[in-house]
């Protein structure tokens, strides 16, 4: 990740309301499949199969295999156990939340004139990512420091130390903040002016660091579908749907740093650092999808996904608390002191990544000496595009240095990340009017460096039930995630970062009726 590091300091060296950082462009792409109980019993696997009103938000040609009308509703429940080793200490916490899967209703009717011809109008809503999460670690760190990003800023900007602190600061969130507690200074070394973190001199002294980070996330990503399905002769089906994605995304992170040693004289405690962050927004995508069934009891997909076109809006507020020694004071300030008493507010695009996938389905019919006993086996392999996220200004008139901190941002996505393969597989067996399925789905790394490892693991099972028009779905989900996490990242040297390991257990429950 070294050799990317120049550009993304210059993402924390300009006026916008929050140097973003690159984790930003995989929070809306880089998640579970969402769905109905009994596709995510399945593994999520619904690209071929059809016949699921979560077909909408998945290959929308599925919706093709309704010839009558059905109305769906899905509550969740999420169990989140959370694992961080950060500095070889571990750190675990839990946070529970819950979560809705599609709610809509799908009219299908017959060609009056060939029942083997027929179409279907869907409109859903889903919630495709849940940010409700806690993540926390703590350990020793005689390394580098949290302030020495703020130190590397303020050096690197060219702005005098009146001009970051004035009322209309260019670094609000961050230097400016970092200069008014004394948390960086510039010092004479041999002749030569620097920029100092207090905390540097107790890593000067061969002693560590305490850090300390949590953050609290809260919200969702929700999506409104409309869709579309045509079916000609059981045989071929096309569909399409219009995503309209709205997105509330919350953020509370608090780091702390103290000293560790007994030295009451060596300029630094400790201090505190709060950042509430809040994305809104909405966009809008295509999904188009086709099926086809060479024979009854085969069906093979294709879909492909647009870029979601995002609209957001960033608002931003920090606060800095700084205890240092010789003498022994305390600074604390709010970054609305650099904003005219308001807090920062950020407009602009993000494309989300391409996605594509492929899918079969093997349906088996009635086998004989046993009471009408049916099922299926799915599976789907989906491509997304990471390294193809991207952020502009959604000002008229970019300024010079928006363009160059956006065109910096998505040179170092590009960089950073890759695309990567899903795979999802899953199975059902019925019988009479209850069904027993099972499934299991794998997500890959999306990062291109080969020391950064990022997975999701999915094990699923539930029952349904079906009887006159009216059907019962309830799963179980177990979600086994590795991500990592950087408190911040350095310029002049190795970034150290966290791994973290969450356990997610999804309950679903599915209830519907046939019309």
């Amino acid at each position: 990740m070294s050799k990317y590091l120049p550009l993304l300091l210059l993402l924390f060296t300009t006026k916008l309301t929050r140097a973003q950082v690159p984790e930003d462009a995989i929070r809306y792409s880089f998640y579970p499949q969402n769905g109905t109980a009994r596709n995510l019993a399945i593994g999520g696997a619904m690209g071929s199969l059809g016949g699921d009103i979560n077909a909408a938000f998945v290959n929308p040609a599925g919706l093709g295999f309704y010839k009558t009308g059905e109305f769906t509703f899905t509550p969740s429940f999420f169990l989140n156990s959370n694992k961080a080793t950060f500095r070889d200490q571990l750190t675990s916490n839990k946070k529970n939340a819950f979560g809705i899967g599609p709610i809509g209703l799908v009219l299908g009717s017959t060609n009056a004139y060939n029942t083997r011809h027929s179409r279907a109008f869907s409109i859903a809503l889903t919630q495709t990512a849940s940010f409700n999460n806690r993540v926390q670690y703590s350990g020793l760190n005689n390394y580098s420091s949290f302030s020495e990003q703020f130190a590397e800023e303020f050096a690197k900007s060219g702005y005098s130390i009146d001009e970051v602190l004035n009322t209309n600061s260019p670094l609000p969130y961050t230097s400016a903040p970092a200069l008014y507690t004394y948390l960086i200074d510039t010092v004479t070394v041999n002749g030569a002016v620097q920029v100092k973190g207090a905390p540097e001199y107790i890593l000067d002294a061969g002693q560590a660091l305490r850090q300390e980070m949590m953050r609290t996330t809260r919200g969702g990503m929700y999506e409104a579908a409309l869709a579309f399905a045509n079916n000609k002769n059981d045989k071929w089906y096309w569909g399409v749907s219009l995503g309209i994605p709205f997105i509330h995304y919350k953020s509370e992170t608090n780091f702390k740093e103290s000293d560790t040693s007994s030295n009451t004289s060596n300029h630094f405690r400790q201090f505190e650092y709060n950042d509430d962050f809040r994305t809104q927004g909405l966009g809008f995508n295509l999904k188009l999808g086709i099926i086809y069934r060479p024979q009854e009891r085969i069906r093979l997909g294709l879909a492909i996904h647009t870029p979601t076109y995002m609209m957001l809006t960033d608002t931003r507020t920090t606060t800095l608390t700084t205890e240092v020694e010789n003498p022994v004071n305390q600074y604390k300030v709010s970054s609305q002191t650099f904003t005219n008493n308001q807090p920062g507010e950020a407009k602009y695009v993000q494309l989300t990544p391409l996605k594509a996938m492929i899918s079969a389905s093997y349906v088996f019919r009635e086998v004989e000496n046993t009471k009408k006993q049916r099922a299926f086996i799915t599976a789907d392999i989906e491509y997304v595009h990471h390294r193809g996220s991207r952020f502009y200004s959604n000002n008229d008139e970019p300024m010079d240095d928006e363009k160059l901190y956006y065109k910096s941002l998505n040179r170092v996505v590009k960089k950073e990340y890759k695309g990567n393969f899903n795979f999802r597989v899953g199975g059902e067996l019925k019988f009479n009017i209850i069904m027993a399925r099972l499934g299991f789905a794998y997500y890959t790394n999306p990062y291109k460096e080969s020391g950064l490892k990022a997975n999701r693991m999915l094990l699923s099972g539930g029952l349904g039930y079906r009887n006159k028009g009216m059907f019962i779905d309830l799963t179980y989900v177990h979600t086994i995630s590795k991500d990592v996490d950087f408190p911040y990242r350095l310029e002049d040297r190795a970034n150290t970062y966290a791994m973290l390991k969450q356990q997610r257990g999804n309950i679903i429950a599915t209830v519907g009726f046939k019309f």
